[in-house]
């Protein structure tokens, strides 16, 4: 059954208040001048609300922000324009789209096809302006979610093999994978792209740290208390969070001391006690405020603030089916959240707290993420 959406609530963008000065039109030729000085005002004051609309939901002449969504047992992704909140584009790309990146300058998005059905997976290339893929590179099997470097050069893929897959993105090329053992399953990179944080399910119960700079080599680990699900790291890179199998809520990490410093658990409704449930995405708003977090079975988003270092539960927004993924606008304007059973993506407005707008995706969707694509 489809859900109920909500109307979404649109801002009126700061207008431009023009000082009116009063003047005495004493002949039809002053008269004319004044109309049309007015009518030109007039024009202009249009053209300034018209450019701040678009800046406000990520439009500007140049670039248009997006919402790429992959389709985990389709063969499809749906991209969104955010402004809009509407559909324009659906790409066909092969079998079980499961992990996206995107470079910094929003002109290519790298998508990792599963493939269950075969015995290796695929990374490809897509010229995020166009649609259009532009090149295709075999990896190992059922490959999770990739990440790249800001300029696209590096792209780490997790496989079922028990190693990441390292892909030169600009020759395309495979030249190394990094064991972690377990099912490597989530990837996160640093701000600077300096360093990438591989954390694979299973035995290993670890984050392995690799120096992409130094030839991908392993510089560290930070071990957790259970099998690692997905992650997030704070902007200055000094914070992990991690979900962890058996807990409802996430481990906070000091990424320099290499150690756990906090587990925060979610406030669970008393009706939902006795319902056994999982996290799977774990999305830090990109102004550091606060971190989400995907309570599937219990169809919940948690939200707990950052800044008191306590993490404290602030809200939490009921969801209309199981959720799997979180994240964000980088203005923090949106958060968008994989209602996979329900083939939906809702759009929740960070600061009210509420959903605006239920978006038709694929079958079961699950990795998103915001791209600004030039357009020009």
């Amino acid at each position: 059954m489809t859900p109920t959406v909500m109307t979404r609530t649109v801002m009126t963008p700061t207008v431009t208040t023009w000082a009116v000065t009063t003047w005495a039109v004493t002949t039809p030729m002053v008269m004319a001048r004044a109309v049309m000085t007015w009518a030109m005002l007039a024009w202009a004051a249009l053209g300034m609300l018209s450019c701040q609309t678009d800046a406000a939901e990520g439009n500007t002449a140049k670039t248009q922000r997006q919402l790429w969504v992959t389709n985990a047992l389709g063969n499809d992704v749906h991209v969104f324009d955010v402004g809009t909140l509407k559909q324009i584009r659906h790409i066909i790309v092969g079998p079980n789209p499961h992990g996206i990146s995107a470079t910094a300058d929003g002109k290519t998005v790298h998508v990792a096809l599963e493939n269950f059905g075969g015995s290796s997976g695929e990374l490809i290339w897509i010229d995020a302006r166009s649609g259009e893929i532009t090149d295709r590179v075999a990896v190992g099997p059922r490959p999770n979610e990739n990440e790249c470097t800001p300029d696209g050069k590096w792209i780490y893929v997790p496989c079922d093999d028990g190693t990441y897959w390292v892909v030169d993105g600009l020759r395309k090329k495979v030249v190394t994978q990094i064991e972690t053992g377990g099912r490597p399953h989530n990837t996160t990179v640093s701000a600077d792209g300096k360093r990438m944080y591989l954390s694979p399910m299973g035995i290993p119960k670890r984050v392995t740290i690799v120096d992409v700079e130094a030839g991908h080599q392993v510089v560290g680990e930070i071990p957790f208390t259970n099998s690692v699900r997905p992650p997030a790291i704070s902007r200055d890179e000094k914070r992990f969070f991690q979900h962890i199998d058996g807990l409802l809520g996430f481990e906070v990490a000091d990424i320099q001391k290499r150690t756990v410093i906090r587990s925060v658990k979610h406030q669970i409704a008393d009706e939902k006690q006795g319902v056994k449930s999982r996290c799977h995405g774990l999305g830090l708003r990109p102004d550091q405020q606060e971190i989400w977090s995907c309570n599937v079975e219990h169809q919940r988003v948690h939200i707990h603030e950052t800044t008191s270092g306590e993490y404290h539960e602030v809200a939490s927004i009921e969801m209309p089916g199981r959720i799997y993924w979180v994240s964000f606008t980088p203005d923090s304007k949106y958060a968008f959240v994989s209602v996979r059973s329900q083939q939906l993506v809702a759009v929740v407005d960070c600061k009210s707290k509420e959903i605006v707008e239920f978006l038709k995706a694929g079958r079961v969707p699950k990795r998103t993420q915001t791209i600004d694509v030039p357009q020009s």
